[in-house]
C-alpha cells in the first residue's frame, strides 16, 4: 500500500502551533491554480519517506532537526518544479476533457488490492486508515496520476515515431543491454543427514553423518562406474528433483551462490562432483551444460530497443514540452525564497547534464 498510495501523512516535526496557523499559506499561482503550504509539505513528507525507503536516510531522522532541514533542503526545488509542472499538465488534461472512468478506476483498484494482499474488506480499509486516507482521497490522488499521464501520452508520446535506424544505433551502442544471460544445467542427489532434536533444537548424529558421507561416496562410485546419473537419482534422492532425474534447470549462473559457480568453472559437462555437504545432508552434482552469456540479435529485440528509444526520447520531449508550457503559464509567487530555489531547479534541469543529452 505504502509503494502505490500517494503522501498523506506530515511528518512530526512539521507539526504544531506553527503549522497551524499558515495550514493554507498560498505558496504559487499558476494559471490562477494554487499550491499550498500544506499541499508542500505533504509533497516533502512523501519524498523523505521515500528516501528513507531507499535506504538513504536514516529512519529516525525526524528527532535529528538539522538533518532533517537538510533533507527538506534537497528535496524541495525538484518538488516545487514537478508541482507546477503537475498543476499545467493537470489543466491540459482538464481543458480536453480527460477524466478517470468509474471502470477504470474500479479496475485499478482491484489490482491494487490483489498485488498488496488487500482483497479482504477489514484489510484494505485499515491500511487507508493508516495512510490518513479514504477511498476518494485515493481516487482522487488516482484521477490526476491518470490525467497527467494521458497529457503526456497524447501531447508526446503519440507523436513520437521511431526509425528502424536509430533503433539500431541504439541497439549497437548498448548492447549489454541486450544478453542473454549465462545458465547452468546440472543433476543432483541429495543423501539426507538424519538429525535428533532435544530441548527444541536439531543436533545430528557424527556417526550418521559419516555413516551418510560413505554412502554419498558410493553413490558418486556408481555414476562414474556408468551408470546413468537421471536413473541413480531417482532411486536413492531426497531431493524434489528426484522426480525429474535430479534435473535442475536451466537456470542463471547468476542465482547460483558464488561457491558453486567457482566449482562449475572448474568443470566440463558430464563432470560429476565430489560429495559436498549441505544443509541437509551430501549433495552430488553433474553438469549438464553451461551456456555462456550472449548477445541477442538485433531482429529478436527490434521491438524492445524501439520501446526504450521511445522512452528516452519521450522524456526529453516530455521536458521540453513543460518548459514550453511554463513559458506560457502565468506563475504567481507568493514566497521569494522558493521562487528562487524553482528558478534554479528548472535552470539546472534544462542542462544537457540533467537531461541526459
Amino acid at each position: 500500500m505504502k509503494k502505490l498510495i500517494w503522501a498523506g501523512i506530515v511528518v512530526a516535526a512539521c507539526a504544531g502551533p506553527v503549522r497551524a496557523q499558515i495550514l493554507e499559506r498560498v505558496l504559487v499561482k499558476v494559471n490562477g491554480d494554487i499550491l499550498t503550504q500544506t499541499e508542500l509539505e505533504e509533497k516533502q513528507t512523501a519524498a523523505i519517506r521515500a528516501r528513507i525507503a531507499g535506504g538513504d536516510l536514516k529512519p529516525d531522522i525526524a528527532k535529528d532537526g538539522a538533518e532533517l532541514k537538510k533533507a527538506m533542503e534537497e528535496v524541495t526545488p525538484q518538488l516545487l518544479v514537478e508541482a507546477i509542472d503537475e498543476l499545467l499538465l493537470l489543466q491540459m488534461g482538464k481543458e480536453k476533457g480527460y477524466r478517470l472512468s468509474d471502470d477504470q478506476f474500479k479496475s485499478w483498484l482491484e489490482n491494487l488490492r490483489k498485488e498488496q494482499n488487500l482483497q479482504d474488506d477489514q484489510k484494505f480499509f485499515a491500511a487507508l486508515k493508516q495512510e490518513g486516507m479514504t477511498v476518494d482521497d485515493l481516487r482522487k490522488n488516482v484521477e490526476r496520476q491518470f490525467l497527467v499521464g494521458q497529457v503526456q501520452r497524447d501531447e508526446v508520446g503519440s507523436k513520437l515515431s521511431i526509425t528502424e535506424e536509430e533503433a539500431r544505433q541504439y541497439y549497437l551502442a548498448h548492447k549489454d543491454e541486450f544478453v542473454d544471460p549465462a545458465t547452468v544445467t546440472l543433476r543432483e542427489v541429495l543423501l539426507e543427514v538424519p538429525t535428533t532434536t532435544t530441548g527444541g533444537q536439531a543436533t545430528v548424529n557424527v556417526g550418521k553423518e559419516d555413516e551418510v558421507k560413505q554412502a554419498a561416496v558410493a553413490v558418486r562410485a556408481r555414476v562414474l562406474a556408468g551408470e546413468d546419473f537421471a536413473r541413480v537419482a531417482a532411486e536413492v534422492s531426497a531431493a524434489a528433483s528426484k522426480a525429474n532425474g535430479g534435473l535442475i534447470g536451466p537456470i542463471a549462473l547468476s542465482e547460483v551462490s558464488p561457491s558453486l559457480q567457482a566449482l562449475i568453472a572448474t568443470m566440463k559437462a558430464g563432470d560429476v562432483t565430489e560429495p559436498l555437504r549441505v544443509a541437509r545432508g551430501f549433495q552430488i552434482l553433474k553438469l549438464e551444460s553451461l551456456k555462456p552469456s550472449a548477445a541477442q540479435p538485433f531482429e529478436r529485440v527490434r521491438d524492445l530497443v524501439a520501446d526504450k528509444v521511445h522512452d528516452a526520447r519521450q522524456q526529453v520531449e516530455i521536458r521540453r514540452f513543460l518548459g514550453r508550457m511554463r513559458g506560457q503559464a502565468i506563475i504567481e509567487w507568493k514566497n521569494d525564497e522558493l521562487r528562487k530555489l524553482y528558478e534554479k531547479q528548472v535552470v539546472q534541469s534544462a542542462t544537457p547534464a540533467a537531461s541526459g543529452l
